[in-house]
């Protein structure tokens, strides 16, 4: 995605936040580090599946492009990611507004859990994410041959 000479850190990490009764979200500090390496305050966050992502826009910008130009046999997908997306920009106190429509698509309620994924983050509901990552650890062994085929085993 970005650029590697320009940006220096990658969104890494698990964190745990409460949202408040509006739905903001405080960003963790060391998120909004990376952030600023892309000259931009501004994410832009959609529903993926269970959860939503969070972008840098010029990240947002790259994605939405290949979609558009490139993944025109997944109409369907396209149209639920673009019509989901809502551009959050960081308040003074580093919280971004997570809309309603995107909270409850996602049944995000007020416990959530943010996850680094280099260059975006996922916003998941504590939850959906305990299921995802018990899921994960009971099939641990299953991805054995992909991570061969990388050559990281």
């Amino acid at each position: 995605m970005g650029d590697d000479k320009t940006i220096k850190s990658r969104f890494r990490g698990k964190s745990e936040h409460s949202l408040d009764s509006k739905g903001r979200l405080n960003f963790p500090s060391r998120f909004r580090e990376v952030l600023a390496q892309y000259g931009s305050e501004t994410l832009m966050v959609t529903t993926w599946g269970n959860h939503l992502r969070a972008y840098p826009a010029s990240e947002w910008e790259i994605i939405e492009n290949k979609l558009m130009d490139q993944g025109r046999p997944m109409t369907r997908l396209i149209r639920l990611v673009l019509s989901g997306v809502t551009e959050c920009n960081l308040d003074k106190q580093g919280r971004i507004l997570l809309s309603a429509a995107s909270r409850s698509e996602t049944r995000i309620a007020k416990d959530v859990i943010l996850t680094g994924m280099r260059d975006w983050v996922e916003i998941w509901d504590n939850e959906a994410w305990l299921v995802e990552i018990n899921g994960t650890r009971d099939n641990f062994d299953s991805f054995g041959e992909g991570l061969s085929d990388l050559g990281i085993i």
